[in-house]
């Protein structure tokens, strides 16, 4: 579908060759993309060797490159002015801080499953040098900062905690370490959302990085896999899903999406909904929320991106990967005979494959991101949250 729409817009040669090969490591022998997997099909499925392979250098080829770098840096005088490695020591690369987190996680993510696979060792290097005391300890540091309570809140704490979900599942003495050291910035992040949270009296509604709706799904499955749970965390966060959300009906999908969207706010709302409400009532509410009809809407066919050069114009890339992660989430929470799950799967499936072709590596503006957006996707990661290790008990003295 899209190398059809590419045609009217003059992206290079280039990248449809380089989108082209990849997207074969990524479909079935046959060459058909793989329809939106149930469940428990998508959280065990073996993906194909180069398919991983491609995601896992994408983020080793960023997560050590400083430059370039956009800061989101509150200054409060001149010894704050300095370069990215000093002032955030483990997440200085990618571009950006919250690039750099859902860069180190995606190594971790496959790292774990695919211990044995040619650029794991390398994959190991680059978080031992990343996740040291020293350098955690310097990241809480920088977050505690004065004027810096709005730091990356809430995407980037959101992917932070992803990523101390996922070490807590890596069931190694090196995953349990990098676990312990990650605790007090974790704790950090968790202070700062009991802070915030209860202040936040509506919800965000955009399709960037300041969305509620998505990042409270990621905060819910960090705070489910947590061994001992939080109950209070867990309760805090349901209590503001069904605030912001639950009265809600007749979302307006048609005026999706925005020119610089990565997230729908529609299937990001529905997705977190689908996390908190028992099965039966989310069946009744998403009724309410996104009628049969919005489900053919044309605001929902996968979007094309004119220019992959363009950071903020890539972000359609982007907005493609979530949106079939989300859309396979929300068909993951209804019954196997409900009507809706076909157009929600056909759905997925075309925005997986217009999602996973842009994943080539071609333009920075896509490659610092995108692989983690890929790897959430094709490994399932939101329709099976991961366990989370109990907290590490401090080394007697």
């Amino acid at each position: 579908m899209r190398i059809k729409f590419q045609r009217s817009y003059a992206v290079s040669a280039i990248r449809l060759t380089a989108a082209a090969l990849f997207l074969v490591a990524v479909t079935r022998p046959s060459g058909q993309i793989a329809a939106a997997p149930a469940p428990a099909a998508a959280a065990s499925a073996e993906l194909p060797a180069a398919a991983v392979a491609r995601f896992a250098e994408l983020a080793l080829a960023c997560v050590g490159r400083e430059y370039p770098n956009k800061l989101a840096h509150v200054m409060s005088g001149d010894a704050d002015a300095l370069p990215p490695r000093q002032l955030t020591p483990a997440f200085f690369g990618c571009f950006d801080w919250h690039s750099a987190v859902h860069g180190h996680w995606l190594l971790v993510r496959l790292v774990r499953r695919y211990p044995q696979a040619p650029w794991a060792e390398r994959a190991r290097a680059a978080l031992r040098t990343s996740l040291t005391p020293e350098k955690l300890q310097a990241e809480a540091a920088y977050l505690k900062g004065p004027e810096r309570a709005s730091f990356e809140r809430p995407y980037g704490l959101a992917w932070l905690l992803q990523l101390a979900a996922e070490l807590g599942q890596w069931d190694s003495g090196e995953g349990r370490a990098f676990l312990q050291a990650m605790q007090p910035l974790q704790d950090a992040a968790v202070l700062r959302l009991r802070t915030w949270l209860p202040k936040l009296s509506r919800p965000v509604r955009s399709g960037e990085h300041s969305q509620t709706a998505f990042a409270l799904g990621l905060f819910w499955d960090f705070a489910q896999a947590q061994r001992p749970r939080d109950p209070a965390l867990l309760a805090l966060l349901a209590e503001r899903a069904r605030s912001y959300y639950q009265a809600d009906v007749s979302c307006p999908i048609d005026y999706e999406p925005s020119g610089e969207d990565f997230l729908s706010p529609c299937l990001a709302e529905a997705d977190v909904m689908r996390r908190v409400l028992p099965p039966e009532e989310f069946g009744r509410w998403l009724q309410k929320f996104l009628p049969d009809a919005a489900l053919s809407a044309p605001a929902l066919r996968p979007q094309v991106v004119t220019d992959p050069t363009d950071g903020k114009l890539a972000h359609l890339d982007g907005l493609n990967l979530s949106r079939a992660f989300m859309l396979e989430g929300i068909a993951a929470a209804l019954p196997s005979g409900d009507p809706r799950l076909v157009p929600l799967r056909r759905l997925a499936a075309a925005h997986r494959e217009a999602g996973l072709r842009a994943v080539t590596g071609a333009h920075y503006a896509g490659t610092h991101w995108l692989g983690s957006f890929a790897t959430y996707l094709v490994t399932g990661r939101g329709l099976t949250p991961p366990a989370v290790a109990p907290r590490p008990q401090p080394t007697a003295q």
